[in-house]
C-alpha cells in the first residue's frame, strides 16, 4: 500500500459536512476546505477531487447519529475511512470556541498524529441485529415505566396488594379494582392496557431475535453461550449484538475493558486510589451480564431446568460452563466473606464471567 499523503477530517451533520485536510508530515499544512451537502453525490465528488490532488488519502469522522453511511460509501469507492469515538477524542480544557470548522481541522490533525481511538464498524446484518436487540431493551424500559405508573396510581388511591407483585394473582387483583369515580376507572384501565401492549411488544421482539439468530452466522455461538449458567437467549443475543466478532479481542482483558467492567484507578506518586468499574462501552450489555452474574450466588449444579432447556452443545463447551460455575461461585462467596457488598461481588463475578464468554467465543468463531 502506498504512503498516505493526506488526512481528511469530516465534521458530519444531518444536512452538511465540514471538510479539513492535513497533509502528511509533522509540518504538513492543515487547512479548511469548506462545507458540502451531506449527500452521496456531493461526498463522491469531494472524495475524487481530493484523491486527484493528494493521491492516497484517509478519511475520519466522529461516531454520531448519522451512523455508518458515509464510511460505507467511501469504502465502496475504494477509500479508507475510519470512525473515531467522540468521548475519547482529545480536547483542550481551556478551549471555549467550538464550531464546525475547528472540529474538522482538529479531526484531521489528530488523525494524522494517530491520537484518535477508532470504533469497530459492523456490517449491515450485524447492525440490524443490534438495532433489534436495543429495541427489545427499550421495550423492557417501557414495561418497567408502565408498571411503576400503575403502582404509583394505586398507592395514591391507598390500594395495596399483599403478595408477589406482577404474579398471576396480582394481575387478577388489578383487573378487579373498583374506583369511586368513573374517570379514575378509565384512567386506571388505560394504564393496564398500556402495560399489556408493552409486554406484547417485548415478547414479539424476543421471538424475532431468536428467529433471526437461528438462521444467522451466530447460530452456533448463541447455542454455545447458553451453556453458561444464567445466560439465556436474550443475554446471549445481547452479547453477540454488542461484540460481533470475538476474534477482534486478542485477550479477555480487552473484552472486559470494552464492556466497562475493568476496575478504575486515580493514582499519583505513592498514593494509589482504586475506583469502581469504568462503565465504558455499552450499558445494555453490561446490565444483562451483571444480571446473569447474579445466578452464581447459588451452589454450583446442573438442575432439572438447565437439563431440559439448555441447548445441546459440544462437550468442550459444557466443561467450560461447569468450570465457570465452580470458579464464579467461589469468587462470590470469597468476596462476601471479606465484607464486600453484594453488588460489588456481582460486578467482579460478571467480569470473570465475561472471560469465560470470551473463551467460548474463541472456540466457536463467527460463521462456523
Amino acid at each position: 500500500m502506498s504512503e498516505v499523503r493526506a488526512f481528511i477530517g469530516l465534521d458530519v451533520h444531518k444536512a452538511t459536512i465540514s471538510v479539513a485536510v492535513a497533509e502528511a508530515g509533522r509540518m504538513g499544512e492543515v487547512r479548511f476546505v469548506g462545507t458540502i451537502e451531506n449527500s452521496p453525490t456531493a461526498i463522491g465528488k469531494l472524495a475524487r477531487r481530493i484523491a486527484r490532488q493528494h493521491g492516497n488519502c484517509e478519511f475520519v469522522y466522529e461516531a454520531g447519529s448519522c451512523g455508518y453511511n458515509v464510511q460505507r460509501q467511501l469504502t465502496a469507492l475504494g477509500f479508507t475511512c475510519r470512525i473515531c469515538a467522540l468521548s475519547l477524542t482529545p480536547q483542550k480544557p481551556g478551549d471555549r470556541v467550538k464550531n464546525d470548522r475547528r472540529d474538522a481541522i482538529a479531526l484531521a490533525r489528530l488523525h494524522r498524529a494517530g491520537e484518535l481511538t477508532y470504533v469497530w464498524v459492523p456490517d449491515t446484518l450485524h447492525e440490524a441485529l443490534r438495532d433489534l436487540v436495543r429495541a427489545r431493551h427499550a421495550a423492557c424500559q417501557d414495561v418497567r415505566r408502565a408498571r411503576i405508573r400503575i403502582q404509583a396510581f394505586l398507592l395514591r388511591c391507598d390500594l395495596r396488594f399483599e403478595g408477589k407483585s406482577w404474579s398471576h394473582r396480582h394481575r387478577m387483583w388489578l383487573c378487579n379494582r373498583q374506583f369511586e369515580h368513573p374517570a379514575q376507572q378509565i384512567a386506571f384501565q388505560t394504564y393496564l392496557n398500556a402495560l399489556e401492549y408493552e409486554e406484547r411488544r417485548k415478547t414479539e421482539l424476543e421471538k424475532e431475535i431468536s428467529q433471526i439468530l437461528e438462521h444467522s452466522p451466530w447460530a452456533k455461538l448463541m447455542t454455545a453461550l447458553q451453556a453458561l449458567k444464567g445466560v439465556g437467549s436474550v443475554v446471549a443475543a445481547t452479547i453477540i449484538a454488542e461484540v460481533g466478532d470475538f476474534a477482534r479481542f486478542a485477550h479477555p482483558r480487552q473484552l472486559v475493558a470494552y464492556f466497562g467492567l475493568a476496575p478504575g484507578e486515580h493514582s499519583s506518586g505513592g498514593t494509589i486510589r482504586p475506583r469502581g468499574i469504568t462503565k465504558a462501552g455499552s450499558s445494555i450489555a453490561r446490565t444483562v451480564l451483571c444480571e446473569a452474574a447474579w445466578n452464581y450466588r447459588t451452589t454450583p449444579k446442573v438442575g432439572q431446568w438447565m437439563k431440559q432447556h439448555r441447548p445441546a452443545a459440544p462437550q468442550e463447551i459444557i466443561d467450560i460452563a461447569w468450570k465457570a460455575q465452580l470458579r464464579l461461585h467461589k469468587t462470590y462467596k470469597k468476596l462476601i466473606i471479606r465484607g464486600k457488598r453484594s453488588v460489588v461481588a456481582t460486578a467482579a463475578v460478571a467480569r470473570e464471567l465475561l472471560c469465560f464468554v470470551w473463551s467460548i467465543g474463541q472456540r466457536v468463531p463467527l460463521g462456523s
